[in-house]
């Protein structure tokens, strides 16, 4: 049985191949998942264009975060209006405001790590 495609945003997507948000770009993409990239620097990742700012993303199923929750506060509304179905908040982005609001909007939120979910078939 094939995978379900699951159309996912990096959310602190960065070029650095030591960072897990780059990992999770490239694992995504291995997975055969379709994923886009966000970050506050423009750049690449694999082929998988890091774009800034708060482009519009439609039909996405999940959104992975990869920012501490400082950094996160400018984009609660953003993620709102982005209404995906989930939000990962991997380690180190955990955030009791943020997920206190995306479960007032009806969107699915849990701390678990990307790569983690990804390699234990429970993307």
């Amino acid at each position: 049985m094939q995978p379900t495609v699951k159309s996912t945003l990096v959310i602190g997507a960065l070029e650095n191949p030591d960072r897990y948000s780059w990992m999770a770009v490239n694992m995504l993409k291995e997975y055969g998942h379709k994923v886009q990239a966000l970050g506050v620097k423009p750049g690449s990742i694999n082929g998988v264009e890091i774009l800034t700012g708060q482009p519009a993303f439609e039909n996405l199923h999940t959104i992975s975060l990869y920012l501490s929750p400082k950094h996160q506060a400018d984009l609660y509304s953003y993620i709102l209006k982005l209404n995906p179905q989930r939000v990962i908040f991997n380690p180190g982005t955990e955030n009791p405001e943020l997920m206190d609001l995306l479960m007032k909007a009806g969107i699915s939120s849990e701390e678990a790590c990307t790569l983690v979910l990804l390699r234990t078939g429970l993307f």
